[in-house]
Order: C-alpha cells, then sequence, then structure tokens
C-alpha cells in the first residue's frame, strides 16, 4: 500500500486572481481528474485547502507510473495562471508502520519536493533573465554582478539566512532589468538628464518588478527590486517608503548600487576612489541611506570580498 500527498502550486495566485468562486471550482475539476487517474488503484481524497491524498495498491513501478498519472491531473493552465502540484510518498507500512507517521513523512517529503521545483524554476528564470542583460547591455549585467556580490556580504554582516541571501543575490543581479525598456538615449545620456527623461528612467524599479514578478519562483526578488531605490528619508522613488517600511535587501541593494556606481568610469564625472565614496555613503547616512546599512558595508569591506560571478 502507497500513501500519496499532494499540495497545489500556484493555487492561492489563482484564487487571488480569479476568486473564490472560481478557486472552488477548479478544486472540483482537479479532485475530478485526479480521482479519474486512479480509480483503478486506490482511493482519492481531500484532506483541506489545496491539499489531496490518495492510497494505492501495487509495487513500486505501478506507484510511478500513479505518481505521473497524478501529476498530470493535477495541472491546468491557462491566461494569467498555471496551476501544479508537488507530492510525497510513502510505503506502508515499511516506510511508517502508523498512519501519524506516514503523513509526517509524506509531508516532509512533499515540501522537500517543492521547494526543489520552487529553487530549480528560480534559477532557470534567473539565469534567463541575467543571459537577456547581458546581450543587452554587458556594463548593466556586469554593474549587478558587482553589486550582487557586495550585497551578499553585507546580507551576511547584518544576519540574514540562506534563503533571504539567495533572494538578495538574484534582486541585486538583476536590480536593473527594467533599463532595457528605457531607450539607450536615455540611459548612455553622456550628460545630465532632463526632468521629461529623469520621469522615464524613474520608471526602471516598476518595469522591473513586472519583467520579474512574471515569473512566480521570482516574486520575493521582484518586490526587492520595486523598492531598491527607495531612500531612507522617504523621498525615493517609485513609492516614496521610508525607513524600515522599505525591505532591508532594497536598502542594501541601494546602497551597493551608489558605491559601485561612484567608483566606476563614467563619461560625465571622474569615478571616485572606494574611501572617497565611503566617505559620501556616511555623509548621507540617515537621509539617503539606511545607517545601519552602511555600517554594515563599511565592516564588510574590511574584509577580502569575493570576485563578482
Amino acid at each position: 500500500m502507497h500513501l500519496l500527498l499532494f499540495d497545489l502550486d500556484g493555487f492561492k495566485n489563482y484564487n487571488d486572481t480569479f476568486g473564490h468562486s472560481a478557486g472552488d471550482a477548479l478544486l472540483a475539476r482537479l479532485a475530478g481528474k485526479l480521482s479519474d487517474a486512479l480509480s483503478e488503484q486506490g482511493n482519492v481524497y481531500r484532506i483541506g485547502g489545496d491539499e489531496f491524498c490518495a492510497l494505492l495498491r501495487g509495487d513500486v513501478y505501478e506507484l510511478d507510473a500513479a505518481r505521473a498519472a497524478a501529476s498530470l491531473a493535477l495541472r491546468e493552465q491557462g491566461d494569467g495562471f498555471s496551476i501544479t502540484a508537488s507530492h510525497g510518498a510513502v510505503t506502508l507500512p515499511d516506510e511508517a508502520p502508523t498512519a501519524t507517521q506516514a503523513l509526517r513523512l509524506a509531508d516532509e517529503r512533499m515540501y522537500g519536493h517543492k521547494a526543489g521545483r520552487s529553487q530549480a524554476a528560480c534559477r532557470q528564470t534567473h539565469d534567463v533573465l541575467l543571459r537577456i542583460l547581458n546581450e543587452r547591455d554587458r556594463d548593466l549585467h556586469n554593474h549587478g554582478s558587482a553589486v550582487a556580490a557586495l550585497s551578499v556580504e553585507i546580507g551576511r554582516e547584518m544576519g540574514l539566512g540562506a534563503e533571504e541571501l539567495d533572494q538578495l543575490a538574484n534582486a541585486a543581479a538583476l536590480h536593473d532589468i527594467g533599463k532595457i525598456a528605457v531607450p539607450d538615449a536615455i540611459v548612455h545620456k553622456p550628460g545630465p538628464l532632463t526632468n521629461e527623461e529623469w520621469a522615464f528612467m524613474r520608471t526602471h524599479t516598476v518595469l522591473g518588478e513586472r519583467i520579474l514578478a512574471a515569473a512566480p519562483a521570482l516574486r520575493e526578488e521582484a518586490a526587492l527590486v520595486r523598492s531598491s531605490h527607495e531612500r531612507w528619508d522617504g523621498q525615493g522613488y517609485p513609492d516614496r517608503r521610508a525607513g524600515e517600511h522599505i525591505p532591508l535587501g532594497s536598502r542594501i541593494i541601494f546602497v551597493c548600487d551608489a558605491l559601485d556606481a561612484m567608483t566606476s568610469p563614467r563619461v560625465y564625472r571622474e569615478r571616485l576612489t572606494q574611501e572617497q565614496a565611503v566617505t559620501e555613503l556616511r555623509r548621507c547616512a540617515g537621509t539617503q541611506f539606511d545607517p545601519a546599512v552602511v555600517d554594515a558595508l563599511c565592516a564588510a569591506l574590511r574584509r577580502p570580498l569575493p570576485k563578482a560571478a
């Protein structure tokens, strides 16, 4: 006997987008498809929310076939949504002698499967966007890599966990992705921008958010990119958020972006030394930049930094 546990991926977004009535109808459709797919091998149950389970007969080969059939049954795609399912399987009683142990083990395996799929999707999408950015503008790509490397060091200094550091690195590397939609004449203008050009340029964080948010696996990174030009004093853009209302990852990216910009060559001004740039960051701490992030940057710069990827 085998216990299979399923959890839908993308259902919350579907519910939020199309409403609870549409969500209930989707659950009924998928439940029917899952029951049809597995009816010859056992029974299917809904155990709450967007989770299903099945008790199936058969050997390991039949279990593999059942998993494939269930994955196909619990899949639906349309305009603006994509539903799939993560799963976990336990063989009874070999792997778990009691129902409680079986459910706990199946749950652990299901969420392990979900995490692995999410990380793979995130990495694939991230790599594609990096390639697009590199092909479109190598300087922006290299700048993003430098900002990402330093952002991770500051994140470690400030005690971020592994998942938060991964999200920070992804967002930092792609914080300028929205500039691919801004005309080159503005992005690479060899001199000060006009008010109209600045207004256009300042849309790049919102454009970047839209690009990243199109991939559900990069939704957290999209939020960091949107706020990556907010100022500590609330005078930034696009939402004029201030202080700790700005996500910490965005505050870190903002400081690293400024440091790399000041220490890189520009046609309209001389680049600063790292010491001069840090002095400028300290001068603007508390107004433009988060003072705690600037302090963490200074601590990180006292250590050898890894080369940008």
